[in-house]
């Protein structure tokens, strides 16, 4: 089986949020460790892109399994953390089959889904296997074949990896979730995620 790092993409800075999501408090960790020790558990790779506020974050990470980069163009948007994570992986795993990208605000998702991501996946096939929420929204966590790393290479500005999957729909494999899937952008969105995690804790499968 071909190996399929982990991409979780933390650097952005948070404005809807008003403060570092990456520090907010989640359990009894901040949010960036708590899904670090969720993609961890799937026992593939992770390499985590940071910038802004990586100095504070850089000492957290220190005592997991994971690599790290940061992108010094954080600031150009999504497309440009996808762009220098996937250059990066290159870099790391050189033999990858393909990789998992996720992001920091969807804590919510379990390792049990990434897990059937991985499993799902098959490397040559020019698959992408894209999550999609019971409301129907369609999006990260999305895993690519390494056919398609170029692409996400060019990746710029806002641009996300919802723009690939959509230009290659005949190679898309859904992998519908119960969880929620929706980013976590604002205060009020923090509270009411926090609540269903604090719910859910005690009986959600991990």
């Amino acid at each position: 089986m071909a190996e399929i790092p982990i991409l979780l993409l933390a650097a952005g800075a948070s404005q809807r949020m008003g403060k570092a999501k990456q520090l907010l408090p989640w359990g009894e960790h901040t949010l960036i460790e708590h899904q670090v020790r969720i993609l961890t558990r799937t026992v593939s790779p992770v390499l985590v892109v940071l910038g802004h506020l990586a100095e504070r974050m850089l000492p957290l990470l220190e005592k997991y399994p994971v690599r790290t980069c940061v992108n010094k163009h954080w600031e150009k948007g999504m497309g440009s953390s996808i762009s220098y994570g996937i250059s990066e992986l290159e870099k790391s795993f050189p033999e990858a089959g393909g990789a998992l990208i996720t992001q920091l605000d969807q804590p919510l998702v379990t390792v049990s889904h990434f897990k059937q991501m991985l499993g799902k996946f098959e490397a040559g096939l020019n698959q992408i296997i894209v999550s999609r929420s019971a409301s129907g929204w369609e999006g990260v966590p999305v895993l690519f074949d390494s056919s398609y790393f170029e692409e996400l290479m060019g990746l710029m500005g806002e641009e996300g990896a919802r723009k690939i999957f959509r230009s290659h729909s005949g190679y898309v494999k859904i992998l519908e979730s119960s969880d929620v899937l929706e980013d976590l952008d604002t205060p009020e969105a923090y509270v009411q995620l926090l609540e269903l995690y604090k719910r859910g804790s005690g009986s959600r499968t991990p």
